[in-house]
């Protein structure tokens, strides 16, 4: 059978050229497609570093000195501590699990400080995040360490005095940072020159990625605590998060609202608003999420052009050899054996211009045309998983096309098939 149906596509070599021709076409742009789709997904799904689950951030505020209620500050009455002593009552409240201070530091914030973390001749990338934060954040974020750090752990580290940093900041070094837990010949250039003060990398952290969108690989940051740098870090203006207690979520804002006058009330410092890391995520990625909406509408609508045109195509063709299979059956062969000899001319020709396809791909991704991830355009892993992945949408389209009306031709009688023929 096979060499009785590579002598019929050969003889048929000036339609099933063109066909050959429509099916690379078709597998190159079905492949790119794909791809873009596999990166975008694939960067999506990547581990975060953390977990916002259950989280709330509580903005302060402050009286100012029109209101009858506001108290001067003065060395017996400072805002710092003023801010202790909130966290403190919602450290103590039943549904909180967590209470941490920060700067610039909780997720989906979109505003960042930078810091140079210098070990001997290595030097962290420029775009370093610097997280200052009270040692409680890793609870409340949920952070873990490379080598099995509980949140609980990285908490203490921090509270002793030690430093955390993502695993990847020495990558462009090829240099991990686990590697360097324990080191104390750390500088952080704070913008004193002559600040020489070394500091211990007490654990590293699993990559914190700085959105859903972005790859962790990319995403650098260092955590320290910020008690450890003076009082006048701590105020009014550093981001609150809570996490509560995952089966007290329910209300929880409503009512922290209801008991903020009455129990949070601290001086001249009270809760302005609550708002849920459900909504701060949903807001900060909307345009990130319509990107990739309109990206996945996009290419959904250019594959169903493409089913249709392929579906078409060989539905066609079929169609078109109704005495042809009606010729087969008057010879003693049964639908069976028809229906194979049509799917097998198909898959043949799949199978014939993939090689070439496949070549193609290569080449535009050695030349970038394709979507970047984990640095680079041309991943083999990626690269033939994508290709499979064409084949098998491609064989699936033949395989309609060509079973739909080949079964609705077979049931058509021979003598009256090569008649109207």
């Amino acid at each position: 059978m096979e060499k009785k149906l590579f002598t019929q596509i050969r003889n048929e070599w000036h339609s099933n050229l063109w066909l050959a021709l429509e099916l690379l076409v078709v597998s190159v742009v079905m492949w790119y497609i794909i791809d873009l789709l596999y990166s975008r997904i694939a960067t999506y799904m990547e581990p975060r570093g953390f977990n916002t689950e259950h989280c709330y951030l509580i903005e302060m505020g402050v009286l100012t000195d029109k209101s009858p209620d506001f108290t001067p500050y003065s060395d017996t009455h400072k805002q710092s501590d003023e801010v202790r002593e909130l966290v403190e009552r919602l450290r103590h409240r039943p549904e909180v699990e967590a209470v941490s201070l920060s700067q610039n530091s909780y997720p989906y914030n979109g505003s960042n400080s930078g810091l140079d973390v210098m070990y001997d001749t290595l030097h962290a990338p420029s775009w370093t995040i610097r997280r200052l934060a009270t040692p409680d954040f890793c609870r409340v974020f949920q952070y873990k360490g490379t080598r099995g750090e509980t949140p609980e752990q990285l908490a203490e580290l921090l509270e002793r005095g030690d430093f955390l940093a993502s695993d990847n900041l020495y990558r462009h070094y090829q240099i991990s940072m686990t590697s360097l837990v324990g080191k104390k010949a750390f500088r952080f250039n704070w913008g004193d020159p002559g600040d020489s003060t070394e500091y211990r990398l007490g654990a590293a952290l699993q990559n914190v990625r700085y959105s859903d969108y972005e790859q962790g690989r990319f995403c650098y940051s260092m955590l320290y605590n910020m008690n450890l740098i003076g009082e006048g870090w701590i105020n009014a203006d550093n981001e609150l998060c809570v996490r509560v207690h995952a089966d007290q979520d329910k209300n929880f804002i409503e009512n922290l609202k209801a008991d903020s006058e009455k129990q949070f009330r601290v001086g001249n410092l009270y809760i302005s608003d609550v708002r849920s890391f459900v909504d701060i995520r949903r807001n900060y990625q909307q345009s990130y999420a319509n990107e990739l909406r309109n990206y996945i509408v996009g290419m959904g609508f250019l594959l169903l052009n493409i089913f249709l045109g392929l579906l078409g195509t060989f539905w066609f063709r079929t169609q078109q050899r109704h005495s042809e299979i009606a010729l087969h059956k008057a010879l003693g062969a049964t639908n069976g054996d028809v229906f194979r000899r049509l799917m097998a001319e198909g898959l043949f020709l799949l199978i014939l211009v993939t090689v070439p396809a496949i070549i193609i791909d290569i080449v535009l991704a050695q030349n970038e045309l394709n979507a970047w991830h984990n640095g680079t355009t041309l991943e083999w892993n990626r690269l033939l998983l994508c290709a499979f992945a064409t084949f098998v949408l491609i064989a699936l389209m033949i395989g309609i096309g060509i079973g739909i009306p080949a079964r609705r031709a077979m049931k058509v009688q021979p003598a009256e098939a090569l008649h109207d023929e």
